[in-house]
């Protein structure tokens, strides 16, 4: 018996309590009714009615309590029903798993003969496969020790052919010495009958020179003397003359294959006529941009400056704006700040905060990548990530109209082809040329030349002291002193001053000129002045009264020392002084 069945019986058994206490209720009622006297009185009739309701209430109430015995029952029947079904399903289900389990072991002992058979058959096969494989052995290593047999037969053969050539070298040999022996007893012959003829021969010889001396009046001592004095002298000339025609001739020389080493450089180096340079000007969709960039009583473009530290230009010119910045990354944030700013439309001070972290963020990304990419160009590796920080920077940064990064890149490829042609060490030489203006990309930051700020940077992330003093020498701060150090300022020459590599606004190149010649015509005894070649020769006519040839060459040191104490310039400027003299006569 189940939970559900005992709670059926207990509700049975109480309804059925219920019911006859409320029989027992209405037989003791009636028997009151009848022993009681009728009367007419209405109390009694009232109370005879009630107890009437109560009892017909108590009829009703067992004819419920009936019903729901029946009910019960009717329940009772179907739970017991339920019940032997669960029993049947149960006893079906044991039956169906019994019958489950006998066919699972009918097929595990099908299973298990299928893998002895199959282990049978792998076992016929591996020990197949294994004799064969002994078979190819045995005759690999038969086939193995015919070839060391024919080996060793031929070095037998080898052998008895190198005793019978030792035989016939020890034969030629034995004949050799019994020639040299003969050859030595007739050179005893030949050496005796030299001495003999010496001997004849320096008597001969000092008699002469008595006699030379009785004719000549001088000792052989004086006559020495003199000959060697004469011969001394012409010696010296010719010497002197041989000297100068050297070193005129490796003057010429040297000079030659330097121009050829620096052309060949130059020419191998492919490299864009016109560098690229930062643009500072935003174009506009149109003008009423203008009003909403700058915003209500100027927040907008307030907010813009304090945020990004480039000044914002708006003035007449239509539909564009001027950014203004010495720093030029940060001209760059503020540029990309603007535009995206102006693409997106919502213009307000903490909209300006959200783009210029972004634009920072992709500035930075764009640097770091360039710098990478300089580096896989050049071919450097190993080197410290604060340094690939700084040369990213120059990405932005120009010389002259040049890019920075740009120039280094190209004046690394120089040096290494330099330094190829003069069998030098070519990494450490092109790694020199790469860092030598790395200095520049904290030069609105630290105060000094960009040449020792970059030599400090280089010390202090672990670069070699032979990139350092390059780096540190390249604009003559420190003198040279090594061989990295000259060719990373012959490549820096060549890349700055090849033709269109940098360019400079005209007022500054008039300038530049101007003073040039004032340089030069400021000097006395200076006639004429031109500057030629975009300023990159100049020439001096000289009064030649007032100056002679001295005068000249020192004339034209002082005005190339003056020149580069004052100016700046890209490349070298030749300073050439003209003194002629002319002399007229009329024939009449």
């Amino acid at each position: 018996m189940n939970a559900f069945d005992l709670v059926l019986l207990v509700t049975v058994v109480l309804l059925t309590l219920v019911v006859v206490g409320a029989v027992l209720f209405g037989v003791r009622v009636l028997r009151r009714l009848a022993v009681t006297p009728a009367a007419e009185d209405p109390a009694f009739i009232a109370e005879k009615d009630r107890q009437e309701q109560s009892l017909a209430a108590l009829r009703t109430a067992a004819d419920e309590a009936n019903s729901t015995i029946d009910v019960a029952k009717s329940m009772a029947a179907a739970a017991r029903a339920e019940a032997a079904a669960a029993k049947a399903e149960a006893k079906a289900a044991r039956a169906e798993a019994r019958r489950v389990l006998d066919a699972a072991r009918v097929e595990a002992d099908t299973v298990l003969e299928r893998a002895h058979k199959q282990a049978e058959t792998d076992a016929e096969q591996l020990r197949t496969t294994a004799r064969r494989s002994g078979e190819r052995e045995v005759a690999v290593l038969a086939a193995t020790t015919r070839e060391q047999a024919a080996e060793v037969e031929r070095r037998a053969a080898r052998m008895d052919e190198r005793e019978r050539l030792h035989t016939e070298e020890v034969e030629r040999l034995a004949e050799r010495e019994r020639q040299l022996t003969a050859a030595s007893a007739a050179l005893a012959a030949r050496e005796s009958a030299l001495v003999q003829r010496e001997q004849e021969v320096a008597e001969a010889e000092e008699q002469r020179r008595r006699e030379l001396e009785r004719i000549a009046g001088l000792t052989a001592e004086v006559a020495r003397t003199e000959l060697v004095e004469a011969i001394e002298g012409q010696a010296k000339r010719e010497a002197a003359l041989l000297v100068r025609d050297i070193e005129s001739d490796a003057r010429n020389t040297a000079e030659q294959r330097a121009r050829h080493i620096v052309v060949d450089a130059i020419q191998r180096v492919a490299s864009e006529q016109t560098a690229e340079s930062v643009v500072s000007v935003m174009h506009l969709p149109g003008d009423e941009m203008k009003g909403r960039i700058i915003g209500r009583e100027g927040r907008n473009i307030r907010a813009f400056e304090s945020v990004t530290g480039v000044n914002l230009i708006i003035d007449d010119t239509p539909e564009a704006v001027l950014l203004s910045c010495f720093d030029p990354v940060r001209r760059e944030v503020g540029r990309l700040t603007l535009e995206k700013l102006v693409l997106d439309g919502r213009i307000h001070p903490h909209r300006i905060e959200e783009v210029y972290d972004l634009a920072r963020q992709e500035v930075e990304q764009l640097c770091q990548r360039a710098a990478e990419d300089a580096l896989v160009e050049v071919g450097i590796t190993e080197i410290h990530p604060e340094l690939v920080t700084l040369l990213g920077r120059l990405r932005y940064r120009t010389s002259y109209g040049q890019n920075v990064l740009k120039h280094l890149v190209e004046t690394a490829h120089i040096a290494g082809v330099m330094a190829a042609e003069l069998r030098l060490d070519v990494p450490t030489i092109k790694r020199c040329a790469f860092l030598h203006d790395v200095g520049k990309a904290l030069t609105h930051e630290v105060e000094g030349s960009h040449a020792i700020i970059g030599a400090d940077l280089a010390r202090k992330y672990g670069e070699s002291e032979d990139v350092v003093h390059a780096i540190e020498a390249h604009h003559n701060e420190v003198p040279p002193q090594t061989i990295e150090a000259v060719l990373t300022q012959a490549s820096d020459a060549c890349s700055g001053g090849r033709p269109g590599a940098r360019r400079e606004s005209l007022e500054a190149y008039v300038k530049r000129l101007e003073r040039i010649e004032e340089i030069a015509a400021g000097k006395l005894g200076v006639e004429k002045v031109f500057a030629m070649q975009a300023g990159r020769e100049i020439r001096v006519m000289v009064k030649p009264d007032d100056v002679d040839d001295i005068g000249a060459a020192v004339l034209a040191r002082d005005v190339a020392k003056q020149i580069e104490e004052e100016l700046t310039y890209p490349g070298q400027i030749r300073v050439t002084v003209v003194r002629e003299s002319r002399v007229t006569e009329i024939a009449r």
